[in-house]
């Protein structure tokens, strides 16, 4: 596992040349993409490459990582990688997969017959879930329905969501499924991730800490600011 930390202001900028160096590397490349605030700027700045003529995506597939199972459209996952990313760079509409509540384990067929996950970007919660795996997910699982804590309810109140409308379930890739992508980029800001860093690094790999399961694949690179970064 690489470490990278670097200035806030400069992690957005790095995250985008790590993803772009790979999707440069292969066109026709398998991404897949979280959705939580920390991927907005980054989602910007792939975007001004590819309007730059810097980067396409015209032949990669671009796959969304989780969604809410019982959210308004425009609180979802779906919604926020379309009008953060996909409407703003060359990706073609039939490239763009999002998992479906009511036929999880079909996301998995998906990748399989795609040719696997080339990249994954990921961010991590505080309580160290990725995707939507939250502590006490099980190593060898598959895309499957989630019930999300209270935890990661209240942090999602960040992203619009109040009492009233806050999702209860999500389909999330398992946890296998990730790990098992040919590389994973996990992307951390801010000093409220800084416990949850620390244990994706340094934690016995345990269904309570999904992140240190991160630790088994090969090429995993986490990228932090210096606050995320202030226990190690």
């Amino acid at each position: 596992m690489k470490t990278i930390i670097c200035e806030k202001s400069q992690l957005p900028e790095k995250a985008a040349d790590y993803i772009a160096k790979i999707l440069q590397q292969k066109q026709n490349a398998v991404l897949a993409m979280a959705c939580g605030e920390t991927m907005k700027p980054i989602w910007k700045r792939l975007a001004d490459r590819c309007e730059k003529g810097e980067l396409s995506f015209a032949g990669v597939r671009v796959l969304c990582v989780t969604e809410f199972a019982d959210a308004a459209e425009e609180k979802s996952c779906r919604h926020a990688l379309r009008t953060g990313l996909l409407e703003h760079v060359d990706v073609r509409p039939e490239n763009c997969f999002f998992p479906d509540p009511n036929a999880p384990e079909e996301y998995d067929r998906l990748i399989e017959r795609l040719g696997g996950i080339d990249l994954a970007v990921l961010g991590i919660g505080e309580d160290c879930h990725i995707g939507y795996n939250e502590p006490g997910t099980l190593f060898d699982t598959a895309t499957h329905i989630q019930k999300l804590t209270d935890r990661t309810r209240r942090q999602l109140l960040k992203r619009g969501f109040t009492e009233q409308d806050m999702p209860q379930y999500a389909v999330t890739m398992g946890v296998r499924t990730l790990t098992d992508a040919g590389e994973i980029l996990v992307i951390a800001s801010g000093g409220d991730k800084a416990g949850a860093v620390y244990q994706m690094l340094y934690a016995k790999t345990t269904p309570y800490i999904p992140a240190a399961y991160l630790q088994i694949p090969l090429e995993v690179a986490v990228m932090t600011d210096t606050e995320a970064a202030r226990e190690l």
